[in-house]
């Protein structure tokens, strides 16, 4: 019965430390695009949304997604996919994307906002923080409890 409050939290932990990487992982793909000084034109091929919630009494949450297409400077066709983006650009559109070379490309559609960018993931990294700090504050906290409960 011991191993389900350490099994629990120890998930939760996991989870916490997994989504904080892929925040990372986007925040320095953004930001490597964005320092670059590479831009190029690309087309919107697409634009759809998806939907999450709604069911019962929770509220729905569109996300708005973007599919571009453009050459880079080495002859490259790069397709990529965004979320977010502006709600005017529709199939078609040509916009400006910033994109990093290299073996796989990171491009984005979206207007540099490094210290929005930057303070966002501070704020999620302090959040996912405080969840695997309470884990192991309350997996530690039972094991000194555990110890004086009689078996």
């Amino acid at each position: 019965m011991d191993v389900i409050f350490y099994l629990a939290p120890g998930l939760i932990m996991a989870m916490a430390l997994g989504m904080g990487y892929v925040v990372v992982r986007r925040w320095l793909r953004l930001r490597a695009a964005w320092n670059s000084g590479l831009t190029a034109e690309a087309r919107c091929l697409r634009m759809y949304t998806t939907t999450h919630g709604g069911r019962g009494d929770s509220s729905v949450r569109t996300v708005l997604h973007h599919v571009y297409e453009f050459t880079a400077r080495d002859g490259r066709v790069v397709r990529f996919e965004e979320q977010g983006g502006s709600g005017t650009v529709i199939e078609g559109d040509f916009v400006t994307v910033r994109y990093a070379e290299g073996p796989r490309v990171s491009a984005t559609a979206l207007a540099p906002r490094r210290g929005l960018a930057t303070a966002a993931t501070i704020g999620v990294l302090a959040f996912l923080g405080v969840i695997v700090v309470f884990c192991a504050g309350f997996m530690v906290a039972y094991a000194s409890i555990a110890s004086y409960l009689p078996l």
